[in-house]
């Protein structure tokens, strides 16, 4: 389905990234400010909001305010998700690698016919 491959390529676009990782990490223990997790790594409050921005699109995390800051919260159902995104990848290219094997194999075998040598 088209819709399913669209969250799949949000949720895979989302975690390409190691500092986009490091945040669901660092959120699903617990909630954190976008100025809390800026202070974490080595580039402006501005490119970290950018990277929450990313992970909030793909559903991997959630923002809520409270007062002056915005904290941040992984969503274990959007990490499950991606693992299960993953998982069916991994099942069709094995089915894929498996349909070649066997073309494979089948083009090896002989086939009975003027296999013998005179």
């Amino acid at each position: 389905m088209v819709v399913d491959e669209v969250i799949a390529d949000r949720l895979l676009h989302a975690l390409a990234d190691a500092t986009r990782r490091d945040i669901v990490r660092r959120c699903l223990t617990g909630s954190a400010s976008v100025s809390q997790l800026a202070g974490l790594y080595p580039m402006s409050f501005a490119a970290v909001q950018k990277h929450v921005a990313v992970l909030e699109r793909a559903g991997l995390v959630s923002k809520e305010r409270r007062g002056r800051e915005q904290l941040v919260r992984s969503e274990i159902d959007a990490v499950r998700r991606a693992r299960d995104a993953l998982d069916q990848l991994e099942l069709t290219w094995r089915s894929r690698v498996e349909r070649m094997s066997g073309l494979l194999a089948a083009e090896r075998a002989p086939t009975g016919e003027g296999d013998e040598e005179p």
